[in-house]
């Protein structure tokens, strides 16, 4: 990257300078000079958000103070890391502001809740963190077991952002238990001083609603997963890193030249050992010029031809030829990624293999043609795994069989179709951010599902009929829900409207827009899905209508026994 700042400094405006070097030098200093505006923008977003639900405009800033101790440790512990990519870098402040506010907004509703049954605002605290934590903790496994089933990609982005996001998550929890509260119970008569009117209508209404329509509700809800589904594994996405960067950068202005001026778009490098008799490789470069798409084939020995080998400088042969092997560099009119150059390549695999079975094709068309095969079994294998281990944590954290099929089959509706968007409006993504998202909004989303059913639980365990507990549960949570949601989606949202770079765009939005889908999944249908399964529920969990007893009670009885 210097080396390239010096170049530049030398040559003129009419010079241009182009290759993968330059344009990740070139993408990292965009990224540097979006980062600010990035958190800017999601900060600014998520207090007016929070400002107009909640009922105070001074109360925002105590969970923003909390989630931004918790971001600037996480990336200060980056730092144990080594390093982290620029797209991490770009996105994780944003990210974990937008998965982990939901924590703060719990724990706040409840406190609120919790302070008309005591006197002492430290006893509604404590309640009200008891109270959460089961919703808590199941929101931040679900997520970090979501972020960690990225480490399991063999492209490392997937590990990087995984890693990051998962410890991220992790401080994040920590901080909204033990950081936030102190801040909400040290400045609570400040707080009272900026009271308003919370602008969230009553969603009582709403939660009957739903509860009138459950029939309608649960057959849409199962016929949306076919056209879903399918939208989902037909959605467009790309594999050109190039065309996810602005047009107007140099490095991609550069190489728009050498495609318009010299037919250039991709450059093949061909190793193979030097032994081979100079007429095998003057036939063997006849018949790779030969191909459709070759624009030409630079080869040491079309250079020196029947020159002696000992006639040429040393520092000459050095670029073709060096400890055994030589270089050949082939210009093909086809761009990268596609199925033009993946099949040229084949061609000159099968020529080269003919003439040295060790011999090696590579660059960066190959390495795209690589990156295809690899990304399609990293889709196929995080998405397995992180619903697996979805399954798991939810199954030991409410003991239940059926309640993580339910929350399962819910936020994977929505996540078909926040990607299956893409396939109706014909829109290619870069290949990344459909790997990404389908782990992240299994994770950061369910928190919505996990509070729902925590409060139905509770509500249904001192007694109340299945209907009345849900309004109940519905009517206390869509407050939390809708405000969380919106926080994740004005978060992502901003970054992905002013963001030039696409790939960091395309993963926001779809976070953004995945965010709206899961609400109004478990805001609509859930609560439906519920109640008609609380029976089965209710047979496959443990303790669900009624509290596990304490430990010492259990063993009196074992010890009467």
């Amino acid at each position: 990257m210097e080396a390239i700042d010096r170049i530049r400094k030398l040559v003129n405006k009419h010079c241009f300078l182009a290759g993968f070097s330059v344009l990740i030098k070139d993408t990292k200093d965009l990224v540097d000079s979006e980062l600010p505006v990035y958190v800017t923008l999601a900060v600014a977003f998520s207090y007016i958000v929070m400002s107009f639900a909640m009922e105070s405009w001074l109360l925002p800033v105590a969970p923003l103070f909390s989630t931004g101790f918790a971001i600037l440790y996480n990336m200060g512990t980056n730092i144990l890391l080594g390093q982290i990519s620029y797209i991490t870098n770009a996105i994780a402040a944003v990210l974990q502001l937008g998965v982990t506010m939901d924590f703060s907004i719990f724990i706040y509703e409840r406190y609120k809740e919790e302070q008309a049954n005591y006197k002492d605002n430290r006893d509604a605290m404590a309640k009200a963190i008891s109270s959460s934590f089961l919703a808590l903790m199941s929101s931040s496994l679900t997520t970090i077991a979501g972020f960690l089933s990225l480490c399991f990609m063999r492209l490392r982005l997937g590990l990087d952002i995984g890693v990051v996001m998962a410890k991220g998550v992790t401080i994040g929890l920590v901080t909204s238990v033990c950081v936030l509260p102190s801040i909400l119970l040290q400045f609570d008569k400040y707080i009272d001083k900026f009271h308003h009117k919370a602008l969230l209508p009553d969603l009582t209404g709403l939660a009957q609603f739903t509860l009138n329509h459950r029939k309608g509700l649960i057959i849409l809800f199962l016929l949306m997963f076919i056209p879903a589904l399918y939208a989902h594994q037909n959605a467009p996405v790309y594999y050109n890193l190039d065309r996810s960067l602005p047009r107007d950068m140099p490095s991609i202005v550069a190489s728009n030249k050498l495609k318009s001026d010299y037919n250039m778009s991709t450059i093949h490098f061909i190793i193979l050992k030097d032994d081979l008799s100079a007429a095998k490789l003057r036939k063997m470069t006849e018949e790779i010029e030969n191909l459709e798409g070759i624009e030409s084939v630079v080869a040491y020995n079309k250079f020196i031809n029947a020159v002696p080998d000992f006639f040429v400088p040393q520092e000459i042969r050095d670029i073709f030829k060096k400890d055994g092997y030589q270089l050949i560099m082939v210009t093909s009119a086809y761009e990268t990624a596609t199925d033009e150059v993946a099949e040229q390549i084949d061609q000159i695999n099968k020529i080269v293999k003919a003439y040295d079975p060790g011999a090696t094709v590579t660059g960066e068309a190959v390495l795209s043609k690589d990156l295809i095969y690899v990304a399609d079994e990293d889709f196929k294998v995080t998405g397995y795994i992180s619903v697996i281990t979805f399954l798991i944590v939810v199954t030991i954290l409410f003991k239940s069989v059926s309640i993580p099929v339910i929350i399962g089959l819910s936020i994977e509706l929505a996540i078909f179709i926040n990607q299956g968007i893409q396939y109706f409006t014909g829109n290619a993504i870069p290949f990344i951010a459909p790997i990404v998202i389908s782990c992240v909004q299994l994770g950061a989303t369910c928190d919505y599902a996990n509070l729902m059913i925590s409060r139905f639980q509770e509500e249904i365990q001192i007694r109340h009929d299945r209907i009345t507990a849900m309004k109940i549960a519905a009517k206390t949570s869509y407050k939390s829900i809708i405000t969380s949601s919106m926080v994740l989606f004005c978060a992502t949202f901003g970054v992905a409207m002013v963001s030039k770079i696409e790939i960091i765009s395309s993963i926001c939005l779809l976070l953004a827009r995945g965010a709206l889908i899961s609400c109004a999944i478990i805001t609509f249908i859930l609560p439906s899905i519920l109640v008609t399964c609380e029976p089965l529920i209710a047979k496959t969990t443990l303790w669900w209508r009624t509290p596990k007893p304490p430990k010492d009670q259990a063993e009196g009885k074992l010890s009467a026994v």
